[in-house]
C-alpha cells in the first residue's frame, strides 16, 4: 500500500515524534518494530476517519469496520502460500494461483472480533472460524477467559482479529491459548493500537506480526486508547 506524507498535527498519534506515515517504509513496516505493519492507504483513512467520529451510529459503524476488515486482508494474508494449478480458459490452458481456504482460521476475540469477521469471510468464505472469549476486568485491566472453541490446528493459518490493541493482554491471552492449543502461525489484525499494546505483544509473542490501519498515541488511565475510538464493542453492537 502506497505512502503519503501526514500533516503535522497527526503527528501526536505516531509511536515517535515523526511523522507516522515518513516513519514508515511503503510495505507498512515501522522500522524500530520490525513485527509491525501499518497499512495505510487513502481509502482505509477515509474509514477511519468517520470510524472515530462520535457522531456515526452503530449501523455505519458496523459497515465500515466490515470494509476494513475486508481491505486488511489482502495484506495480512500476503504471504499466504498459494499452489499452482491448471485451468482452462474459453481459448487455452493455462495456469493460476488457488489458495487453501480451508487451512485459514479467522478467531475473533468475543465480542468485539465479531464486527471485523464479515469483513475476512467476504474475502476468504471457505476460511475455518474459532472463537475465543475474553473479557476485560476494569479494575486489574486483565483479560478474563470464559469461552475457547477453535479447529484443529496442523498446518493451518490463524488469524486473530479484534478491533483495538489497548495493553495487549486480551490479544496476547488468546495467542497464548492458541499456541497452548497447538498452533503455529498466527498472525494478529486490529483497527487501531497504541504503543503500550505493541510494545507488551512483543514482549509476550516476538514471533507474531501484527497489522493495524492506525497507530494512535496512547492510553488513558482507563485503558482505553486516544484518540481511539470508544468501546469498540459498544458501538458495533449499539450499547454505548
Amino acid at each position: 500500500m502506497s505512502t503519503s506524507t501526514t500533516p503535522p498535527a497527526a503527528a501526536s498519534s505516531c509511536i515517535a515524534s515523526r511523522s507516522c506515515r515518513g516513519a514508515r517504509d511503503r510495505g507498512g513496516a515501522v522500522p524500530d518494530r520490525p513485527h509491525l505493519r501499518v497499512l495505510d492507504h487513502p481509502l482505509v483513512g477515509d474509514k477511519v476517519t468517520r470510524l472515530r467520529d462520535h457522531r456515526t451510529g452503530h449501523r455505519e459503524f458496523r459497515d465500515l469496520i466490515r470494509e476494513i476488515g475486508s481491505l486488511m486482508a489482502y495484506e495480512v494474508l500476503r504471504d499466504l502460500p498459494a499452489e499452482e494449478v491448471e485451468v482452462e480458459t474459453p481459448l487455452e490452458i493455462t495456469t493460476g494461483l488457488r489458495v487453501r481456504e480451508e487451512d485459514i482460521v479467522l478467531v475473533p476475540i468475543l465480542r468485539a472480533g465479531l464486527g471485523m469477521l464479515e469483513g475476512f469471510t467476504g474475502v476468504l468464505p471457505g476460511a475455518r472460524i474459532g472463537h475465543v472469549g475474553l473479557y476485560r476486568d476494569h479494575e486489574t485491566l486483565q483479560p478474563v477467559q470464559y469461552y475457547f472453541n477453535v479447529p484443529q490446528p496442523a498446518g493451518r493459518h490463524f488469524v486473530v482479529v479484534d478491533p483495538m490493541l489497548g495493553t495487549g493482554g486480551s490479544s496476547s491471552a488468546t495467542i497464548t491459548l492458541l499456541k497452548e492449543h497447538g498452533a503455529r502461525d498466527i498472525r494478529l489484525a486490529v483497527l487501531v493500537a497504541c504503543p503500550e499494546g505493541v510494545e507488551a505483544l512483543e514482549r509476550a509473542h516476538p514471533d507474531v506480526p501484527v497489522f493495524t490501519v492506525a497507530l494512535d498515541r496512547q492510553l488513558n488511565e482507563n485503558g482505553y486508547i486516544l484518540p481511539g475510538l470508544g468501546d469498540a464493542g459498544d458501538r458495533i453492537f449499539g450499547s454505548d
